[in-house]
Order: C-alpha cells, then sequence, then structure tokens
C-alpha cells in the first residue's frame, strides 16, 4: 500500500517530519510518500494561503505519476479536501477530519489548540462543514507561528501545554487534537504533561486511510464528489486527466 502525505506549504523540512511521523504508525508493507507543493506560501496561516494551497495541494498529486492508495491531505483546517475528493478515485483523508473524529472515539468533548489567533475560525468553519464542530469544547491558539514549531521546539511544547490545560480545566474538553501538520510528533510530550489523550492528525489520518483501502472503500461519486464535468478551463495549472 502507498499512501500520498501532502504537505499544504512549501516548506520541506515540514513535509520530511510529518512524512516521518505518518511512516512511524504505519503498518508493515505500507509506505509513505511526503509531497511538498511546486508552488505557494512557506506556512499557511489565513484564508488566501489556504485557497493558495488547495489548489498547490491538487496540483501537486496530479503530477505524481505513480501508482498509489491513498491521499493524505497535512493541512489542520486548510481548505481543499473536496476537490481532491471529486479529482481522485482513492480515498482522500484530511488531518482536521482524522484527528476530531478519532478524538469523539476517546472522549466526551475534545479541544484543539493551534498556531495563530487568526486561524482559529479556518478550523472551526471547517469542522463545522465536516460535521464534527458539535463535540468540540474548544479551537485554543498557542500564538505560535507555523515555522516557530521547527525553530523553537521547547517553545512550542510550553505553548501548546499551556493552552491544552486550560482547555481541560476551563473548556472541559477531555482529549486534545494537535491543530495544524506541523505539530506531527509532538503528541506524546503533550500526553505526559496534561495527562489526557492527545491526538495527533497526522497519524490518525494514516491508520483511518489505511483502514479504508483494506476495505475496499472511497469516495462516493454519485452526487457531491463526482468527478469535475468535462469543459475548457483556460489557464488551469492542473492535469484532469487522471
Amino acid at each position: 500500500m502507498r499512501i500520498l502525505v501532502v504537505n499544504v506549504n512549501t516548506t520541506d523540512s515540514i513535509t520530511q517530519a510529518i512524512a516521518r511521523q505518518a511512516q512511524s504508525v504505519a503498518a508493515p508493507g505500507t509506505e509513505i510518500v511526503g509531497l511538498t507543493p511546486y508552488f505557494g506560501a512557506e506556512s499557511v496561516e489565513g484564508n488566501f494561503e489556504s485557497y493558495l494551497a488547495a489548489i498547490a495541494v491538487m496540483d501537486r498529486v496530479l503530477a505524481y505519476d505513480q501508482p498509489y492508495d491513498a491521499v493524505i491531505q497535512a493541512g489542520y483546517g486548510e481548505h481543499g479536501r473536496e476537490g481532491l475528493q471529486e479529482l481522485l478515485n482513492v480515498p482522500v483523508v484530511d488531518i482536521t477530519d482524522a484527528a476530531a473524529s478519532t478524538a469523539m472515539f476517546l472522549g466526551h468533548a475534545y479541544s484543539v489548540v493551534t498556531t495563530l489567533d487568526r486561524t482559529v475560525p479556518l478550523i472551526e468553519d471547517r469542522l463545522k462543514l465536516s460535521g464534527l464542530y458539535e463535540r468540540c469544547a474548544s479551537v485554543r491558539a498557542s500564538g505560535l507561528a507555523v515555522l516557530e514549531l521547527e525553530e523553537d521546539p521547547l517553545r512550542a511544547v510550553a505553548s501548546i501545554v499551556r493552552q491544552a490545560e486550560l482547555a481541560v480545566t476551563e473548556d472541559k474538553a477531555e482529549v486534545i487534537c494537535l491543530g495544524c501538520g506541523g505539530m506531527a510528533g509532538l503528541d506524546e510530550q503533550i500526553r505526559q504533561r496534561t495527562g489526557v489523550p492527545v491526538v495527533d492528525g497526522v497519524t490518525a489520518a494514516v491508520t483511518i486511510a489505511e483502514s479504508l483501502v483494506r476495505l475496499g472503500l472511497s469516495t462516493s461519486k454519485v452526487r457531491t464528489y463526482a468527478p469535475p464535468r468535462t469543459k475548457k478551463v483556460l489557464g488551469w495549472p492542473l492535469r484532469l486527466g487522471r
């Protein structure tokens, strides 16, 4: 089984970190391929960058010319999953959905700890669109930019832990979701500090994608995610032949 894990930003070191985290939980025989978009922002922290990333992710997946069995979109709260589901005949799993749905198996309510405060509304909207918001106790910002997660990991853990603790004590969350692909690999440290289950969306997405492939299931094509209609699209960068 081969699973493509697509970073939403163009920082290759983050792609590599995400891919390592994904491979760490993959079953024997599952190959993880990390992909970095050919264009886009170095970090995604707002609507403009998110919409840009949606196009870039679709472009990067369609440019991959080897067989694969599933795709993971590794951006928390980002746009684009629905487009991938229309374009592809394999399962598509977004780490936002994967983390939240997994958290709902582990406690009555979950909270998301993310990066900057400006990303909170985007995450809330994506959870609402996916039907996963009802059991979300809160979405809290650590105050760190995406690239700071790599630059100062000790500060990153401290900031995330602080918001996770407040989510548990003040918002009554019973599970914490890490709200950024760049937080991949921090779950165990935060779990030890907070004493509650901590879900990393990247690893959750891998196990969900593997399960869908083994069950022989993929996106329904009868209505919402039917393939794009054949028509002339001027200046579009994507290769729609897949």
